[in-house]
């Protein structure tokens, strides 16, 4: 009987995966991400400091644009989509300071957890990958 636990433990541990993000968002199709970053280059060099967020508008990269942001411990990227609103002419949200404010509703979202208060859904977040000091990939 311990050898049978032994083995359903291993299973379960082997499946969890740490990096699994819930997207499940009836607002927000699935779009394909796979960008690179590099902090050395003028348009980008804002992420090098903590506490700054920078909109990024590159087509075919999520549904509205990406937002990185530096928390100081590390990089963050949500799409630029409001997440519980259907997508309209003002679905892309803005940036200020460490918040992204969704123009349909008037909603701040923290860059540091892509929550906002009250409501349903976060923000529809990214996997970033920290190549080396200046580059940067963020995909799904």
């Amino acid at each position: 009987m311990k050898k049978y636990f032994f083995l359903l433990s291993i299973l379960f541990l082997l499946g969890c995966d740490k990096e699994a993000f819930q997207n499940n968002n009836p607002y927000l199709p699935n779009y394909p991400v796979n960008l690179n970053i590099n902090l050395s280059l003028p348009q980008y060099s804002i992420l090098q400091f903590p506490g700054n967020a920078l909109y990024i508008d590159s087509s075919g990269q999520g549904i509205l644009g990406i937002i990185v942001f530096n928390t100081g411990n590390g990089y963050v990227a949500y799409d630029a989509a409001c997440p519980n609103q259907a997508l309209s002419s003002c679905s892309t949200m803005t940036l200020s300071g460490i918040d992204a404010i969704c123009p349909c509703d008037d909603t701040r979202y923290s860059l540091f957890s892509g929550q906002a208060q009250g409501m349903e859904y976060p923000m529809k977040r990214y996997r970033v990958e920290q190549l080396d000091a200046i580059s940067l990939r963020v995909y799904n």
